[in-house]
């Protein structure tokens, strides 16, 4: 093994339970890991002891500075650096309390609060998340204690992604309990986990610095297709490029000093596009680690002159990238979403996955809302990518089983007869019994779901609340409705009665006859795809401001308010922050194109179609007949596309002034496929922005 990756480093640079246990005194170390493995209430008065030992863990591993980190409504984390040091009586001391652990006070007005917090009420807080590890970040010849904390205004109410995370989770949880207690199953912690597939592209950092629309926007506004794309789909699974190779090394190192589990690398699709996918861990700190990765994939590509670009659609033509977030729903250690071996086991199983279809069908609004954004607008519903009507893939065989329940039919199951929930087995069903379909954007892939549609900029805690959320109140409606029944609680030997198998079985047929229209097993390319689903009556949000009126329903205001997950305020908040920053997004794009139509591409096309000007006047002068024609052609489209390309900016500059967002889009969509047909006329040398074929090849 390497030696950067020796086992023993594994986690060195995380306050997890070997540094819990070396640093802390045993009772205190237990308080904190009942905390952080069992869910039980932070004991406050351990918090002294707490900071003390990571303050000495994280100065024997050189940190000097601590932050409290979190993640604010912009999409990324965010950090504000204090030195350890303190002056008493004089003299220097490095200092830690239990109080800069618990607790830390940024500026709450200068960041995302849709109306929560004024400019002149700038109290806000964040607060120590003791279930997420704290790590060091080390930059250059530095290091920094990160504390992983949520963060809330003077109000209480949540300005980050995190919060409204943590309680869905504990919504879901109790839903969970409700449902096993009548499964008869004693009391135990219910949890997530998730595994975040993160796919990003790399550029060289030289072509990056020349082309002003992937600095400012992420993605490229202009560029014609390259020769070679992703046609021959030879680079997918292929050999990863040594270059390349020796920036994946360096992301793991980093990665595994931080206790992040990076399982699978490997090309994507598109030429300089690949994927890191970790293992599954508990859904908050999957959360964070994914934020981290994000943050890692960034920094590791600088030291390798690189740039790693993070944007769902950074070229047109080739596929985007997305964040596969594989969820599933555990008690007891127990993961629900495995089928299991035996009629309790498959009863479970079927409860839970009746629930899911159930969430997905009555919030698919909610669903298309968590993963809208600018970035996403261009890659959901391309031939790489799910289309933005919600729909769930089960896969023949578990929709075969679905479909028996709904009508309590015989079928070919493993024991012959109609299927009874908790009477009868299921079928085999092995994780790979069914094919996969990367159409879908919410799949059921053997003992999880796979919910496709979010972007590769995406923080998980934004779809993942909304998926917990869901889920809880579908979980939580079925068990009701078997408390009713009256036939819960009524197990002899551990297994329950026929009666409770019954109302059960009852209560799972009317949920599929009213949900199951979301189930859709074939093709979600096709367009025949969007006709059946709307034939269905399954919403269809194309565009970001549309996904993201869901935000605005009464009904779903009350869902999160329900559960405690979010008051009607910060839901409110959430849809003006996510539509000003889809606002300012277009516009920054608008503008920038503007800029580089106008004051680069228009001046290259100016200077060819110039010296075309004086080659065509000298070969006049001189009465050469050969090339005439050729030379007078180009001379008129290089005017053609530079009267195009004045008309273009015209257009955009009416459209930015108007704030009109469809017309700055369209606008831009007009300069470029100019710009673009310009581009294949003008020289090389003359071009000012690298080629597609330049930065799409690393290699």
């Amino acid at each position: 093994m390497n030696e950067a990756m020796k086992m023993t480093d594994f986690g060195a640079d995380v306050f997890g339970a070997e540094a819990i246990k070396e640093y802390l005194p045993k009772d205190t170390a237990r308080k904190l890991q009942g905390t952080i493995e069992k869910g039980e209430p932070l004991d406050a008065s351990i918090a002294g002891e707490v900071a003390h030992a990571m303050k000495h863990w994280a100065m024997d591993r050189g940190a000097t500075h601590y932050t409290h980190w979190f993640l604010p409504m912009t999409g990324s984390t965010a950090e504000k650096h204090d030195s350890f040091l303190e002056i008493k009586n004089g003299e220097p001391i490095m200092a830690f309390s239990g109080k800069n652990l618990i607790v830390g006070e940024p500026d709450a007005s200068s960041f995302p609060s849709g109306g929560i917090r004024s400019t002149f009420e700038a109290r806000g807080y964040t607060a120590w998340d003791p279930t997420s590890p704290a790590f060091i970040k080390r930059h250059g010849n530095g290091a920094t204690l990160c504390i992983p904390t949520a963060f809330c205004a003077y109000t209480g109410e949540a300005l980050d992604k995190k919060t409204p995370l943590l309680r869905s989770m504990q919504a879901l949880e109790k839903s969970v309990k409700r449902l096993m207690k009548l499964f008869d199953l004693p009391d135990a912690h219910a949890g997530c986990t998730l595994g975040a597939e993160q796919e990003y592209f790399l550029v060289a950092k030289k072509y990056w610095e020349k082309r002003p629309d992937l600095v400012m926007t992420g993605r490229t506004l202009f560029g014609a297709a390259s020769a070679k794309g992703q046609q021959l789909e030879d680079h997918y699974f292929g050999t990863i490029p040594v270059n390349v190779l020796d920036f994946m090394n360096d992301v793991e190192r980093a990665l595994w000093k931080l206790g992040i589990p990076a399982k699978t690398r490997h090309n994507e699709v598109a030429p300089a596009q690949f994927e890191l996918a970790p293992q599954f861990e508990e859904l908050n700190l999957a959360s964070d680690h994914n934020m981290i990765v994000m943050d890692t994939l960034k920094s590791v590509a600088e030291k390798h002159n690189l740039k790693c670009l993070l944007h769902e659609k950074p070229y047109a033509g080739v596929n985007g990238s997305g964040k596969h977030n594989n969820w599933s729903v555990s008690y007891g250690g127990r993961n629900l979403l495995d089928p299991g071996s035996n009629p309790q086991e498959n009863a479970i199983f079927l409860t839970v996955l009746c629930a899911v279809i159930e969430a997905v069908d009555k919030h698919a609004d909610l669903l298309r809302a968590a993963v809208a954004g600018a970035g996403n607008d261009h890659r959901l519903g391309a031939n790489e990518a799910p289309p933005a009507v919600i729909s769930i893939y089960l896969g023949d065989q578990l929709a075969q089983v679905v479909d028996m329940i709904e009508k309590g039919v015989t079928g070919e199951t493993k024991e012959a007869g109609v299927l009874k929930v908790g009477v009868d087995t299921l079928p085999p069903l092995p994780r790979d019994a069914t094919d996969r379909n990367r159409t879908s954007p919410f799949a059921f892939t053997g003992n999880k779901f796979e919910f496709r549609a979010p972007g590769s900029s995406v923080c998980c805690s934004g779809p993942m609340t909304v998926l917990n959320t869901i889920v809880a109140e579908s979980v939580e409606r079925i068990a009701e409705e078997l408390e009713k029944s009256g036939t819960a609680g009524k197990a002899k030997k551990g297994e329950h009665t026929v009666a409770f198998h019954a109302a059960l079985q009852e209560i799972l047929q009317k949920s599929l006859a009213a949900h199951k229209r979301v189930v859709f097993n074939g093709n979600g390319y096709e367009a025949l795809w969007l006709e059946e689903a709307k034939r269905r009556g399954l919403p269809n949000f194309p565009d970001t401001p549309g996904a993201l009126a869901a935000l605005t329903k009464k009904e779903n205001a009350a869902l999160f308010e329900k559960y405690g997950v979010m008051t009607k305020r910060e839901l409110k908040s959430r849809h003006e922050i996510f539509l000003e920053e889809y606002d300012k997004k277009i516009h920054i794009e608008g503008a920038c194109a503007r800029d580089i139509a106008a004051g680069m591409i228009a001046p290259a096309v100016k200077a060819e179609y110039l010296e075309t000007a004086k080659a065509y006047e000298a070969a006049n002068a001189v009465g050469v007949s050969s090339g005439i024609a050729a030379l007078r052609e180009s001379l008129v489209e290089l005017g053609a596309g530079l009267d195009a390309l004045k008309t273009g900016v015209q257009k955009l500059d009416e459209a930015l002034a108007l704030s009109d967002n469809a017309a700055i889009l369209a606008a831009m969509q007009a300069l470029r496929t100019t710009a673009d047909s310009l581009e294949r006329k003008v020289a090389d040398s003359r071009w000012p922005l690298p080629k597609y074929r330049e930065m799409l090849f690393l290699y």
